[in-house]
């Protein structure tokens, strides 16, 4: 692949703001932390984090990080508050409360309270201090059990390693089963600059994850399949996600098929894609069938 012009960066030879803004759109889409905590002195905080994800179940972990500024190095309120008395509250932020959410992200003096610039509801928490976000479609009450500073000038991070309590989830958001239905919870993640995506529509898709079966691998495709001019590389990881190739049987039964000898008048080319077409729609069995055609 080396034919693909590529633009290579030194982060010792560019600006940090100019990193901070190629990294930011690379690593995309983040989930966001919409971190309430509170200082010593009783003042509520709301603040959403883009540098946060869940590390572990056994026990519960989620880490957010407050990175310093970049433009003068300071650091943030939430950041602030956790050293003095560390809870927090990581709420969860969907579609309905994004705009909110943006809102208080601004820079407002310390001690000013988020949710009333918001118009977000504060509500008690069981366990810690810091309320949580009523209208969040899921919330995690959490203890900060370390914090871990990267670095002391600015755009380094402060790791919050917080260990959750309690979980609050809205049950609205959940299907017949009682887990969260992707498609209710309406989740939003950050992009670069000011741009954010929405989980929901058709942006959601399933991939079958290769734990039950040993997917035979790219290397095992016959080599015409392997070398289409059509398919394309998840095509390929798709059809090679299978235990083993079709069995004769079910080849040669469909090789004398009405289908597959209309099939056989096209081009090799005009078969891939409609194979293609069958993978899009999940039905790989018959994509396989005809690919195989011969």
């Amino acid at each position: 692949m080396s034919h693909i012009p590529t633009l290579t960066l030194d982060p010792g030879t560019i600006s940090t703001a100019k990193l901070h803004a190629y990294m930011l759109s690379a690593v995309a889409p983040r989930p966001i932390a919409f971190a309430s905590t509170i200082d010593a002195a009783g003042n509520v905080n709301l603040s959403p984090f883009s540098f946060f994800n869940v590390f572990g179940s056994n026990p519960p972990i989620m880490i957010f990080a407050p990175a310093r500024r970049v433009r003068d190095n300071t650091t943030k309120h939430s950041f602030e508050n956790v050293r003095e008395v560390p809870e927090a509250v990581i709420n969860i932020v969907n579609y309905p409360i994004v705009e909110q959410m943006s809102l208080a992200s601004t820079e407002y003096a310390k001690g000013v309270n988020e949710f009333v610039k918001s118009g977000l509801t504060p509500v008690a928490s069981d366990l810690v201090r810091p309320p949580r976000v009523a209208e969040a479609p899921a919330a995690f009450e959490c203890k900060v059990t370390q914090i871990i500073e990267t670095g002391q000038e600015g755009g380094a991070g402060a790791l919050i390693i917080c260990e959750v309590l309690r979980a609050h989830i809205h049950e609205a958001v959940l299907d017949a089963e009682g887990h969260i239905d992707p498609f209710k919870i309406d989740l939003v993640a950050r992009m670069g600059g000011n741009w954010y995506c929405r989980a929901n529509g058709e942006a959601l898709f399933e991939i079958p994850k290769p734990l039950v079966t040993k997917g035979i691998g790219v290397d095992q495709l016959p080599q015409h399949i392997r070398q289409s001019d059509v398919l394309t590389g998840n095509n390929l990881a798709r059809l090679a996600n299978v235990e083993s190739l079709p069995q004769a049987e079910a080849v040669a039964a469909f090789q004398n098929s009405p289908e597959a000898q209309q099939l056989l008048t096209q081009t090799l080319e005009a078969r891939h894609q409609y194979a293609q077409r069958l993978l899009a729609q999940g039905k790989v069995a018959e994509a396989w069938l005809v690919l195989l055609l011969d």
